[in-house]
């Protein structure tokens, strides 16, 4: 499986999520169960600390179906600029794989 690239638009002091489907190379969906995820937001590539951590949730193991979410108190936390994320799947024999990763955009605020 190839890491899948998608770019975020995340709004400063308000909600965020949006769904995703893990699918294979050929296109059916890639059975979830019993993996774990990581995600963070960075500066840049070589950033040493995370702006943030992206809560990554299961909906539908058995279809690869999950969510990628934080919320507004976190979002009101990160200064508006161009970011960028990636999603990490690690399975039960602790190999990790990358398998989403793009730019986070945070457009500001104006009601605060």
């Amino acid at each position: 499986m190839s890491s899948a690239y998608t770019d975020l638009y995340i709004d400063a002091g308000a909600d965020f999520s949006t769904t995703f489907d893990l699918v294979a190379d050929d296109g059916t969906p890639i059975n979830i169960q019993g993996y774990s995820f990581r995600s963070q937001i960075r500066k840049s590539y070589y950033s040493a600390n995370a702006t943030a951590n992206l809560i990554i949730t299961t909906v539908d193991a058995s279809n690869g179906n999950t969510i990628i979410s934080i919320d507004a108190a976190n979002t009101a936390n990160i200064f508006p600029g161009r970011y960028v994320y990636d999603v990490k799947m690690i399975d039960s024999a602790n190999t990790t794989t990358r398998i989403l990763e793009g730019i986070a955009t945070i457009t500001p605020q104006a009601t605060q």
